[in-house]
This record gives C-alpha cells, structure tokens and sequence, in this order.
C-alpha cells in the first residue's frame, strides 16, 4: 500500500524565522525553501555547520529546499558526505566523478525519518536508518551527552564548551550523531515532528 506524503499548508513567511535560523540568505517559493547563495560545505567551520543547521531544520519541518554546493569549493575537507545523507542533497556538487557517484548515493539514499531523534524529560532517542544495512537506535540519557546534544542544536565552538562538553561532543561525533568541523560542532539528527510511516516501520 503506498504511504501517503503529509500534506502541510505552506507556512507564513512572517513566521519562518521561527521556524527556520536566519542564518543563510534563502527566499520561499510556497512551500520550497531555495537557498540563494550556493554553499560552501567545504569550507568547513562556522559556515558549514550553520547550512547544516538550516538543512536538517528544513527537513524536520518537512519543506523541500534547493541548494547547490559552491562549485570552487569541493565538499570534503574534515568530514565524510556520508554523514550528511539524511538532507535534502544539492541540485549540483563540485568536483569530478568522484562527486558525481557521492550526490548519486546521497539522492539514491535521502529520505524524511531515516535519522532523526526525539525527546523526552531528562533523554533523548535516536534512529539512525542513514545505511539500511546498519541501522541503529541510540538512547541518551547522561546528563552530559544529553546537554551537549541539546547545545549543538545551535552550531557551537569548541573553545566554548567545558572540557566536558568537549568529550561529549568527540562521543556523539563518533558515534555520526554529532558534525565536528574546523572547531565547531552541530547536532546532525534532526527533530521527527510528521510520522509518514507507522511508529513500527520508522
């Protein structure tokens, strides 16, 4: 039986910045976020993280966003594609036949629910369906780890978090819950807020 796709009214453009960090310029064509500068994910640091950040917002919010990766700027420098597989891919990735297969993989595999975590008072579960072949659920209830997860929500420095935070951060980066580039670290899953398939499938 074929899953029905939510069906979600195209939200306010007055109310986005609640929805949605201020953070790289886009512009909204109904639902379909279009992000007006190519990214530079690349770059690594501050920059890389924050596009992160809107990626993984737009794809908790179920709103499709076009982007294209900055073409003098090959995403790769500090951390694997891979990782990112769970947003929305680019329209385009620079570099040579190596992108080509990496964005082929990344469209072939891109899905809403394949990562993503939820709350509750105290914890944090996430599902990681990023590789069909090996997926994992991940229970956080340490104080620390659930603080940091909760922290990098909002790209963080390193040179900002305790030593603590720090380990905490090297923990969820391991374990592909957690981006660290160039001394900056976000939280990769994003929020699951529309079930388009039953609890037991997800």
């Amino acid at each position: 039986m074929p899953i029905a796709k939510p069906s979600l009214a195209a939200p306010d453009r007055a109310d986005l910045p609640a929805v949605l960090p201020d953070v790289l310029p886009y512009r909204l064509d109904g639902r379909l976020v279009v992000l007006t500068e190519p990214v530079a994910l690349g770059a690594g640091g501050r920059p890389a993280a924050e596009a992160v950040r809107l990626l993984r917002e737009c794809q908790s919010h179920v709103l499709p966003v076009h982007w294209t990766a900055a073409p003098d700027d090959p995403a790769a420098a500090d951390f694997a594609l891979h990782h990112l597989y769970h947003l929305p891919p680019p329209a385009a990735l620079a570099g040579g036949p190596e992108a080509a297969e990496a964005l082929a993989d990344w469209r072939a595999t891109y899905g809403y629910g394949r990562f993503y975590y939820r709350q509750g008072p105290g914890f944090v579960q996430v599902r990681d369906r990023r590789d069909p072949e090996a997926s994992a659920r991940f229970a956080l209830d340490h104080p620390d780890l659930v603080a940091t997860f909760r922290a990098c929500l909002t790209p963080t420095a390193l040179d900002d978090l305790s030593s603590t935070g720090r380990e905490a951060v090297s923990i969820l980066a391991s374990e592909g819950l957690a981006l660290v580039t160039r001394g900056w670290a976000v939280t990769l899953p994003p929020r699951i807020r529309h079930w388009t398939v039953p609890d037991t499938g997800v």
